[in-house]
């Protein structure tokens, strides 16, 4: 067949996801924050978007009454209304508004959101860095600045932990290798002045005297003697574990050090309980990281016995249609085939907007009354009456998709009577009870949890005894199965808790 293009004609269907439909999903998707900025976007680049006013807040408060209900025997709707948009009175500057709106241009968005300001989340400032703190410590010390030199090497070294991550050697080779390119660079005979090994290990006991203490140690058995330095403890029985056998401090081998250094193994006990205490990583009460802010996205309160669930929209800007560019398109027979396709795309996109604002509150309240009727006995008794929760049953009992639960769940917090908790909590796996019930995970290692911090530390459970308490309450549990809870929950073994 000789080579060439061809056209031919095919008739066939294709699935195609409106773009629009993208956009929903990802403001379903959005945290409260992310939401906020969201919108804040659209009312800047479509004209047809308007605040409404603060005045006006009481009106609409009413109608927001509406959002809570009971999480007990509460009637759902199964299909959601779009918002209607609310009458306002028109603007005194309409007829600049039209001008903008005929010739087929956006208004200025960015002057008319400048009147009418958002409620911003507060931003933390950023904390000082490590690196920051030991500098400016630096310079308040009598050194030269060959030495300021070398003491920038070593703090360009020391990790957000507060340990130093380059042997001196390293640090030499490398503070050196720059002082020859630098004398290269400048064309000069003689040799350089290098740094040298003493000069290193002056340096480094020069940075391990700064605060924090226990920065600028390059393991943890030098991180805890350089604390216990500090504290005046240099000589005693804990240097003295830290020092010389740290490997059976972490094994707890207290009748063996007990014997070694000719005390009593409660006494050796004691003195680890206190190296418990030390700092293992002093920098990162330092690092430079912004507080994260967590903003509700629902609230649950009980009221008179009864649960209700709110969407927490406080923190949203209050969207509705723009009455004066309504009036506009009224008359469509002043609007031109571009003025017209303008007015067309972004009223659309306006309605639309408002719209996917409702169902993502009506989505969320559906996602959040189930989960309510489904975690009663949680709300009412605590944790350990958590009952195990799927997305797929949510999806199920709703009435849409499971990946339009996890959406909903995902980076989504809830302030309930049990505290703020984020909605992934309300999901865990089961564990048959001896009735055949089903019990949630978390809930079970929450009793887990409870039997260790009431046990006997001198007689600590194990996990073979744990397992045996849970069955006599009825829970069919493995012991491997408890271990691993338990190391989830980061409690060390039976032999490691055991108290002399």
């Amino acid at each position: 067949m000789r080579p060439g293009l061809h056209a031919s004609a095919r008739l066939g269907q294709e699935l195609r996801t409106n773009p629009r439909l993208y956009q929903a999903m990802d403001m379903l998707h959005m945290p409260l924050l992310e939401l906020q900025q969201h919108l804040k976007q659209e009312l800047t680049e479509n004209p047809f978007l308007e605040l409404i006013e603060e005045d006006e807040e009481s009106a609409a408060s009413m109608d927001s009454e509406t959002d809570a209900s009971v999480a007990e025997g509460a009637e759902r709707a199964d299909e959601d209304e779009p918002i209607a948009p609310a009458d306002h009175e028109a603007a005194e500057d309409e007829s600049r508004w039209e001008e903008f709106v005929l010739a087929g241009e956006d208004t200025d968005r960015e002057s008319v959101a400048a009147e009418e300001p958002l409620r911003e989340a507060p931003v933390a400032a950023l904390a000082q860095g490590l690196d920051e703190h030991l500098r400016a410590q630096v310079r308040l010390l009598d050194l030269s600045d060959r030495e300021l030199l070398l003491a920038d090497e070593f703090i360009g070294n020391i990790t957000d932990e507060g340990y130093l991550a380059a042997s001196l050697e390293e640090i030499l080779g490398g503070i050196n290798a720059v002082i020859r390119r630098a004398a290269d660079a400048a064309g000069e005979d003689r040799d350089p002045p290098l740094f040298s090994s003493p000069e290193a290990e002056r340096m480094l006991r020069v940075i391990q005297g700064l605060e924090p203490a226990g920065v600028g140690a390059r393991t943890l058995q030098e991180c805890l003697a350089l604390q216990l330095h500090d504290a005046g403890l240099a000589g005693t029985l804990a240097e003295r574990l830290v020092r010389d056998c740290f490997d059976d401090v972490l094994a707890h081998r207290w009748v063996e050090l007990g014997r070694r250094f000719g005390v009593a193994p409660a006494e050796v006990q004691a003195a680890a309980d206190g190296l418990a205490r030390l700092n293992p990583k002093p920098g990162l009460a330092f690092t430079a990281r912004a507080a994260e802010y967590v903003i509700p996205d629902l609230i649950v309160e009980k009221i008179e016995g009864r649960y209700l669930v709110f969407v927490n929209d406080t923190h949203l800007p209050r969207l509705r249609l723009s009455r004066s560019y309504q009036e506009v398109v009224r008359d469509r027979r002043r609007l031109d085939g571009e003025s017209k396709e303008f007015i067309t795309t972004r009223l659309s996109a306006a309605q639309w907007l408002i719209q996917a604002m409702e169902q993502r509150r009506q989505t969320m309240l559906k996602v959040m009354h189930f989960i309510v009727d489904r975690q009663r006995d949680f709300f009412d008794r605590g944790i350990q009456f958590l009952r195990p929760l799927t997305l797929r049953e949510v999806a199920e009992a709703v009435g849409i998709h499971e990946s339009t639960v996890s959406r909903v769940t995902n980076e989504k917090f809830a302030q309930t009577p049990r505290g703020v908790l984020p909605l992934r909590f309300f999901f865990s796996s089961a564990l048959k009870s001896a009735e055949g019930e089903d019990l949630s995970a978390r809930g079970i290692k929450a009793t887990i949890e409870q039997l260790i911090a009431a046990e006997d530390p001198h007689r600590p459970l194990t996990d073979q005894a744990l397992a045996e308490s849970l069955e006599r309450d009825g829970v069919q549990i493995a012991r491997r199965t408890v271990a691993k809870y338990r190391e989830q929950l980061g409690v060390l073994p039976a032999r490691l808790r055991k108290r002399l």
